[in-house]
């Protein structure tokens, strides 16, 4: 009864100040006050101030309150733990597992295969002379160009 009572006291004075708000030619604030001022008695209407007063004032509700809040952080603690301590054996187990299976045993050899042709129809390979036999010609006048 006294909530209700506080809310209601509280819109009206809210609506006088908007009053004298738009009384001083100042209808954007004057609206915006109104408009605040008309939630309190909003929610009197609605009876949500009568069930806030009711559980704010109950004992149950408070216990309610502190064993939600004792849930909560036995979640949190037992978080924080799983986290340090990396999980459970089995978890880490898989987690080891996973990171031997994640390299693949043949990770050298090339991805692309054999080819079209078969090995025994390649040709063999001829011998690379010791000198190179190939004529740089092009690359140094370039370099020239450049003053390199």
């Amino acid at each position: 009864m006294i909530a209700e009572t506080i809310c209601s006291a509280v819109s009206a004075a809210g609506l006088g100040i908007a009053a004298v708000s738009a009384y001083r030619k100042r209808f954007l604030t004057a609206a915006r006050l109104a408009a605040y001022s008309l939630v309190p008695i909003g929610l009197v209407l609605t009876g949500v101030v009568g069930w806030a007063a009711d559980t704010a004032f109950s004992l149950k509700a408070w216990i309610g309150f502190g064993v939600l809040g004792a849930a909560w952080l036995i979640f949190l603690g037992a978080r924080a733990v799983e986290r340090r301590s990396g999980g459970t054996r089995k978890e880490r187990k898989a987690a080891k597992a996973a990171r031997r299976e994640a390299v693949a045993p043949t990770a050298s050899a090339p991805s692309l295969g054999q080819g079209t042709r078969p090995a025994a129809a390649r040709p063999a390979e001829k011998p690379r002379s010791a000198a190179p036999t190939e004529d740089f010609s092009d690359i140094e006048a370039i370099l020239k160009k450049h003053g390199i």
